[in-house]
């Protein structure tokens, strides 16, 4: 049976949180961003830092859209599937005392990003802007590979190639092999004297996206700076054994490449093609149709109207319903 309230849909990404409100009926009308990621503390994500950035976007959205009463909300987190055990424990209860919401789909951000860009067919998405993780499925279950994080995997993502780039620059200020004279430029012109650049980036809550902010330098060198090129091409070669970690291998499954990361354009894209050709011969490559956001609209729609019908998982894409149900 269709819920006739509205519904809330968020992306909560590395470099902050995107926020709609809508209903099934009349889409998704109305929509706040916040550029301050949620935090990540011993306890994983932080289901008060959530909250505390989502009351007062999500109360200014119910005023702007007319929306009378929320009842579904899906929640796509980047870190879920492994730093979600908070989130799990506290937002369900959270997001009923607040807003009266009884219907939560707790959700990776791999799946809402596969969603957005495939909807409910096999395939492999990759999503890649200050983090990666591939996902794919056969619609029985989902299968990733990386979103390890910054520190411990993420390989190919924006943070990666900005790491990348930063180290050629450092590299180059040292006189060591492997430093790129281009690159340090870049890295003194946005960041200042390489000698300060630890202690402007390793306290900063944001280091990932900080790293990431580099990677499009990275790839504006790359056409005349081998060093430069060499971190791109590494960077395509890394997404496409995490795609081929996780596709299908029956039939014609569909790829598809999601995320701000793509927009570097030819110097990642080019060499990236040729890596998923050789190693996926037999998948299909599709346009992405949407976001990671609209992923979260399509859940969120699918499961008021009772017509989700993705594969459940507990680390994944996990649904929780209150008393108010």
């Amino acid at each position: 049976m269709t819920d006739s309230s509205g519904f809330l849909a968020v992306d909560s990404g590395g470099s902050g949180l995107r926020v709609i409100v809508g209903t099934v009926d009349q889409g998704a009308p109305a929509r706040r961003e916040s550029r301050e990621p949620v935090r990540i503390g011993d306890r994983g994500i932080d289901p008060g830092h959530l909250m505390e950035q989502l009351v007062p976007m999500v109360r200014a959205l119910v005023a702007e859209s007319g929306v009378a009463r929320l009842g579904t909300a899906v929640i796509g987190a980047a870190g879920l599937a492994t730093l979600g055990d908070a989130l799990r424990a506290e937002l369900p209860a959270a997001l009923e005392r607040e807003f009266g919401i009884g219907r939560l789909a707790l959700v990776a951000d791999a799946v809402t990003a596969y969603v957005g860009a495939l909807g409910p067919r096999p395939g492999v998405v990759v999503a890649a802007g200050t983090g990666l993780i591939a996902i794919g499925t056969d619609l029985t279950c989902w299968h990733r590979a990386d979103g390890w994080g910054h520190l411990l995997g993420d390989c190919g993502s924006g943070a990666w190639i900005g790491r990348a780039g930063l180290e050629a620059a450092l590299r180059a200020h040292d006189g060591r092999p492997g430093g790129s004279a281009g690159l340090l430029a870049r890295a003194e012109e946005l960041f200042g004297p390489v000698r300060g650049l630890p202690g402007k980036l390793y306290p900063r809550p944001d280091r990932p996206a900080v790293l990431a902010s580099f990677a499009p330098h990275v790839a504006a060198c790359a056409d005349g700076d081998p060093v430069a090129a060499d971190i791109v091409r590494a960077a395509a070669r890394h997404t496409a054994e995490s795609a081929a970690a996780v596709c299908p291998a029956a039939g014609e499954p569909h790829i598809a490449l999601t995320g701000g990361l793509f927009k570097l354009g030819a110097p990642l894209l080019v060499p990236l093609e040729e890596e998923l050709s050789k190693r996926l011969p037999h998948a299909r490559r599709v346009p992405a149709a949407g976001d990671p956001l609209q992923g979260a609209v399509r859940i969120a729609t699918d499961l008021a109207a009772g017509a989700l019908t993705l594969p459940s998982d507990e680390a994944m894409l996990c649904v929780r319903t209150g008393k108010r149900d």
